[in-house]
């Protein structure tokens, strides 16, 4: 399984992960935390998150969401940027720059860490940090 269950936290979930995605997420990971240190490391619905931004969900609760956000899904790695640019999503702007990968909204779906172009990704955590939110 690619998906790990019942974490309760970061360590939880980072020990969790099947050994064929770990190097690939604590690679991400890396990157994130090198890229935007002041997005702060968490667990969010069962997810790496990183930083937090307040958001209106769909049963009009106020929530803390993740900016940014790593997860392991059963057939890909998924990074999901909360960002806005020119009031568009970050991820769909730079999609054609990012790589060999699917790209939906804020959701970047890859099946290697190869594929993705890195100097890319760190362009758009970086616009993800300073300009946080989704299309309501």
């Amino acid at each position: 399984m690619f998906k790990p269950v019942g974490a309760k936290n970061v360590d939880e979930y980072i020990a969790l992960l099947p050994n064929v995605r770990k190097d690939a997420i604590l690679s991400l990971d890396a990157l994130i935390q090198e890229t935007v240190p002041g997005l702060q490391r968490h667990f969010a619905y069962n997810m790496l998150g990183y930083g937090t931004f307040s958001y209106t969900n769909y049963k009009k609760e106020l929530i803390n969401w993740p900016i940014v956000a790593v997860a392991s899904q059963k057939n890909y790695i998924s990074v999901y940027i909360c960002a806005l640019e020119d009031d568009q999503y970050v991820a769909e702007k730079y999609k054609s720059e990012l790589g060999k990968v699917s790209v939906g909204k804020s959701c970047i779906r890859f099946k290697k860490l190869e594929d993705v172009n890195m100097e890319t990704l760190r362009k758009v955590l970086k616009i993800a940090a300073k300009q946080p939110g989704i299309i309501a």
